[in-house]
C-alpha cells in the first residue's frame, strides 16, 4: 500500500478537437502551446488515458496505479466495493469512476448522445455509461445549450427531422448565465453551443454517439463518422426539454448543484477558511473562480482559477484557505 495519502494534483491531458479554441490558456492559464485546445482532462483513469501525479513523494504515478496499491484508501471502502462489484464487466472493475474536465467551445460540438450504464456494457470494448453535469464558466452573448428534445418529439419525428438534415430543429436550446449548472443524465441528446467554457463532471466513459456534426468537416477534408442508429438506440424519448438544474442552497454560502447516484457536485463562496472530507469519502476539488490553499498539499502553491485537486478519502477533514472571492465545486460520490 501507498502511504501516506495526500491531496493530490494531476497534470492535465489536452485534447485538440476541431471545435477547440483558446480559452483553456487566456481565461485558465493553460499551458497548451501555440494551438487551439478543446478539452483539458484534469483528473481521469480511463484505459490508457491515465492522470499523472504532478507533485509530492508519489509524483510520476497514474491514478490507475494509485488505485492498484491504495483503492479503498484513495477512494473510500463504499467506491472501492462499487467499483469492484462482480456486476461490473472485468474490464471495467477498479477504475476511478469519474472524469473531470474544462472544455472551450469555439464552436458548436455535434449534437450527440452518450449510452446508460446497461447499453455501455455491450460495446466492445465495454464502457461505463456517461452521465454528466455542466457547469457554465464563461459565455459569450448568444451562446446556447442544446438539452434535450422539444415537447412532443418522439422517436418517429426525430429520425424523420435527421433524415431531413433538420436536428436542430426539434432539439430543446436556451442561452445560459455564467453559474448555471445543466444535468445530462445518459441518453439525453445534446450539445454545447460555440462561445461556451464548461467544467464538466461525469462517468468515467469516452463513448459518444454523434447524429449531427453541424456538416462540417476536420483538416484532412473529411466529415467525421456520424452513428445514426446507436444515437436513437441510446436515446430516451420520454424525457423532453432540459433546462439549468434547480440549485439547492444546502447552507450559508453552499449550493448543491446536482445529487444523482452518480455525483453530487455543489458550489462553495469561501470566505474563510473551511474543512472539506475527512468521512471516508474522496472529494475533487475544482476552482472556478479566485485562488485556494490546499492543506498538506506538496506543491507549497495555491490551487488557481482552472486548477483542480483531489482529496483522497482517508484523509481527514483538510482545512482550505481561500482568496476574497474565491468560488470552488466540490464532487463526490453519495
Amino acid at each position: 500500500m501507498l502511504n501516506p495519502l495526500y491531496p493530490f494534483r494531476f497534470e492535465p491531458l489536452y485534447r485538440r478537437y476541431l471545435w477547440g479554441g483558446r480559452r483553456l490558456a487566456t481565461v485558465l492559464n493553460k499551458p497548451i502551446g501555440d494551438q487551439t485546445a478543446a478539452e483539458s482532462w484534469e483528473i481521469v483513469d480511463h484505459g490508457d488515458t491515465q492522470s499523472v501525479v504532478k507533485f509530492g513523494p508519489l509524483a510520476g504515478k497514474t491514478l490507475r496505479q494509485l488505485i492498484e496499491t491504495a483503492g479503498a484508501s484513495l477512494l473510500g471502502a463504499a467506491v472501492m466495493a462499487k467499483v469492484s462489484a462482480a456486476t461490473v464487466p472485468d474490464y471495467l472493475q477498479n477504475r476511478f469512476p469519474l472524469l473531470l474536465k474544462f472544455l472551450d467551445a469555439n464552436r458548436h460540438l455535434s449534437i450527440q448522445v452518450h449510452p446508460d450504464d446497461r447499453f455501455g456494457s455491450t460495446l466492445t470494448p465495454p464502457d461505463l455509461g456517461k452521465t454528466e453535469a455542466w457547469y457554465v464558466m464563461a459565455a459569450e452573448p448568444g451562446a446556447k445549450i442544446y438539452a434535450g428534445l422539444r415537447k412532443g418529439v418522439d422517436q418517429e419525428s426525430f429520425s424523420a427531422a435527421v433524415a431531413d438534415g433538420a436536428t436542430e430543429s426539434v432539439m430543446h436550446s436556451f442561452e445560459p448565465s455564467v453559474g448555471d449548472c445543466v444535468f445530462i443524465p445518459a441518453g439525453t441528446m445534446h450539445a454545447i453551443g460555440k462561445g461556451l467554457l464548461i467544467a464538466e463532471i461525469q462517468q468515467a466513459s469516452d463513448t459518444t454517439f454523434r447524429v449531427c456534426d453541424w456538416g462540417r468537416v476536420g483538416d484532412d477534408g473529411k466529415s467525421r463518422p456520424l452513428h445514426i442508429a446507436q444515437s436513437i438506440a441510446a436515446t430516451d424519448f420520454t424525457r423532453g426539454p432540459v433546462n439549468p438544474a434547480l440549485a439547492t442552497e444546502v447552507e450559508p454560502g453552499v449550493i448543491e448543484l446536482v445529487s444523482c447516484e452518480k455525483f453530487v457536485m455543489r458550489r462553495h463562496e469561501l470566505t474563510m477558511a473551511k474543512s472539506f472530507g475527512g468521512d471516508q469519502r474522496f472529494r475533487i476539488l475544482a476552482v472556478v473562480a479566485g485562488e485556494v490553499t490546499v492543506a498538506g498539499d506538496p506543491s507549497g502553491q495555491p490551487l488557481k482559477h482552472g486548477e483542480t485537486a483531489l482529496l483522497p478519502a482517508s484523509l481527514p477533514a483538510t482545512s482550505v484557505n481561500a482568496s476574497e472571492g474565491a468560488m470552488l465545486l466540490e464532487i463526490f460520490v453519495p
